[in-house]
């Protein structure tokens, strides 16, 4: 089978199209024919050392397909049938083992490339907004990368829950898609002060929670927006990770919180995932969330995707496709 690999740590041009032979499942895994498979940051910090694995290392964390097999142990997959996964590495493949608990059916009217971006970075925009900090009817919120993939449904689940929604963009365009999204206001940084705009749009009072997934160039200024006690869930770092801080600062701004999450802690649980990514494909299937898939490419040009993820020229999802 054809794979994308990592040989060694760099940039795009690292990644490797490899022939492999074909796994079988072994006990509680499935092998899925991929069909579809989602880019994201993460893919970028594997593929750069930033996250550690172990080399030559497979890449891609969500995929879309159909099970090819199942190994023993595996009582509610069958081949055939249609599924889609969130973070288990190697959908940049035509096949990947996963563990078959990871592994959640695609409702019949949803095709394998909206399920394959809506996985992560939809499980990863309803954890956020319904566990790491659950919104309520009239609160606040500022979301980065606000016409992004995760950013795009953050705001979305945000408005579902009766929050006022702030977004930051860098160009007008990515403003207009913000708002389709549904933020009451886009903030383009790229002229306006960010930071400077939630006061004035709080009257000095700062929102309840910044959902922050660039790190290193917004984290201080997003400290700044906060309220007294105010939650920063820093989930990302697309420019880089945040340097060591004196955690004396988090009580000089107003006894703030901070949190870095990871999906993976938030779907470690069977019932859990169900529940996410029931919402999550239940609400695309019905329309209630839009998906925006910026670009498609074929398997073989991942590193031109990676490439374009990280220009930040994007808006909204890149996915590979698999023949």
């Amino acid at each position: 089978m054809k794979t994308i690999l990592v040989r060694e740590h760099g940039g795009p041009e690292k990644l490797e199209m490899a022939e492999v032979p074909t796994p079988r499942p072994g006990p509680g895994q499935a092998l899925v024919r991929i069909a579809a498979a989602g880019v994201n940051f993460i893919d970028i910090y594997f593929r750069t050392g930033l996250y550690k694995a172990d080399l030559p290392a497979a890449l891609g964390s969500e995929g879309a397909g159909t099970v090819e097999a199942v190994g023993p142990d595996v009582a509610d997959l069958r081949p055939g049938d249609r599924v889609a996964y969130a973070m288990a590495r190697g959908s940049y493949s035509e096949y990947a083992l996963v563990p078959a608990a990871q592994l959640v059916k695609i409702p019949g009217s949803v095709d394998f490339a909206t399920a394959a971006a809506a996985m992560l970075q939809g499980m990863t925009a309803h954890y956020l907004t319904h566990s790491t900090y659950p919104l309520k009817s009239g609160e606040a919120c500022l979301v980065h990368a606000a016409a992004g993939g995760a950013g795009g449904l953050t705001v979305q689940m945000a408005r579902m829950r009766g929050a006022r929604v702030f977004g930051t963009v860098s160009t007008d365009e990515k403003a207009r898609i913000a708002r389709e999204h549904g933020a009451d206001e886009a903030i383009v940084y790229t002229r306006q002060d960010f930071e400077a705009e939630v006061k004035r749009l709080t009257n000095g009072a700062g929102v309840d929670v910044v959902y922050d997934s660039v790190g290193n160039t917004t984290f201080e200024k997003s400290l700044n927006c906060l309220r007294p006690r105010g939650l920063l869930a820093l989930f990302g770092q697309s420019s880089g990770p945040v340097p060591p801080f004196d955690p004396s600062i988090l009580n000089a701004k107003g006894s703030l919180f901070l949190t870095r999450p990871s999906l993976a802690h938030y779907v470690a649980k069977r019932d859990e995932l169900l529940w996410r990514a029931g919402d999550v494909l239940g609400w695309v299937a019905s329309g209630k969330l839009k998906l925006r898939i910026d670009r498609t490419y074929p398997l073989a040009q991942a590193a031109a995707a990676q490439r374009d993820l990280e220009s930040r020229r994007t808006a909204g999802k890149l996915v590979l496709t698999v023949p």
